[in-house]
């Protein structure tokens, strides 16, 4: 890997956080996987849950349990970006979508659609939210009402 774009692009632990097999030293993960775990944390962490970074994170947890209308869908993206301008300055956003996950009610994928400012290369990454938190297990999507063109109420 060219030492310049991991330099500029940085090193982090894995996340979840691993070990090597004897236990000793932290599994690291360098550019656009650092990026791309990088984007997996901020999206996932709500704001004030970071020690000594109070306006770090996303807050989409303020949306649980909220039928996907054009306003909670504005919502989300507008949390997505806003987190991602201020806390991932290694990419720019080109695109954000929200879709329904057609086999599990209950999640909407968030497809943020990025490229890397040092390299211009191209990369997404979906995140999977989780409108109805509780049990773990997700039921299959049922016949829904249409409340966005072409999207279903959870």
């Amino acid at each position: 890997m060219d030492e310049d774009r991991k330099a500029y692009l940085g090193t982090g632990w894995s996340f979840p956080p691993a070990f090597d097999k004897k236990g000793k030293r932290v599994r690291m993960v360098s550019a656009e996987d650092d990026i791309c775990q990088s984007l997996q944390i901020l999206l996932s962490t709500s704001l004030g849950e970071r020690v000594m970074q109070p306006t770090y994170g996303c807050n989409l947890q303020d949306l649980l349990f909220e039928s996907l209308t054009p306003t909670v869908a504005s919502s989300i993206k507008e949390l997505v970006r806003t987190a991602i301008l201020y806390f991932e300055p290694r990419i720019r956003l080109n695109q954000l979508d929200l879709s329904l996950d057609q086999q599990l009610r209950g999640v909407v994928n968030i497809t943020v659609d990025y490229t890397v400012i040092s390299t211009n290369s191209r990369f997404n990454y979906v995140y999977p939210f989780y409108l109805q938190e509780g049990s773990g297990s997700l039921l299959p999507v049922s016949s829904g009402v249409p409340t966005v063109p072409g999207q279903f109420a959870l």
